[in-house]
């Protein structure tokens, strides 16, 4: 049995802390993909260019990809490890290969907006947190992880980020099989569904 997770929400609310605190409970049985790995490229564009198309919305990702490499993972099969530089707004994909595992979980904000990967999805997980929340460890992020300045982080949130979650993100939970709220750092839902996933996995194998 393969197992395929996913972990929705607006930017901020704790998918990937959620998402790494499954994969460290669950061990080598456990991969996380990160939806950001997968923006489109845009060689043919300035760095100027690149920098002011909207990173929130359903269309910046490559969805083909995504879903190409998702399906070769759980048909047992490896695939070549995706990245994004975030400084440059390009691909950097490297030839690293991504062996199958048992599990393998995928966030990120519009994790659910392709319906083939949802048809995939073992179990859907969506995390309910205030937008203010979400907003404050976007700038803490953005700040520390990715070099950014406050004036540039304000100017996206309030052209892109905040439109793009009132239009799609916050829908997302309707396509949920459990709400997480309190974010990523719930030490009490971390146990539910190691636990859940772990008794699936047994249960698939006896």
């Amino acid at each position: 049995m393969r197992m395929f997770i996913g972990i929705c929400g607006a930017s901020g609310s704790g998918k990937s802390t959620l998402a790494e605190s499954l994969q460290k409970r669950l061990g080598d049985r456990c991969y996380v993909l990160q939806q950001d790995a997968y923006y489109l490229d845009h060689p043919d564009l300035t760095f100027e260019q690149r920098a002011v198309l909207n990173y929130d919305e359903p269309g910046i990702f490559d969805h083909e990809l995504l879903l190409k490499d998702v399906e070769t993972l759980l048909a047992g099969q490896s695939i070549t490890r995706k990245a994004y530089d975030y400084a440059q707004h390009r691909r950097a994909d490297t030839q690293e290969l991504i062996q199958p595992r048992e599990v393998l979980i995928l966030e990120g904000i519009h994790c659910f907006h392709d319906p083939r990967l949802c048809a995939l999805m073992y179990l859907r997980l969506y995390m309910s947190v205030e937008p203010d929340i979400c907003l404050l460890r976007r700038i803490q992020r953005d700040i520390k992880e990715r070099g950014r300045e406050i004036d540039g982080i304000s100017a996206q949130y309030l052209t892109t980020v905040k439109p793009m979650y009132d239009q799609y993100i916050r829908n997302y939970i309707n396509e949920a099989d459990v709400i997480v709220s309190r974010g990523g750092k719930n030490a009490r839902i971390v146990d539910i569904l190691t636990g859940y996933v772990q008794d699936a996995l047994n249960s698939a194998q006896t």
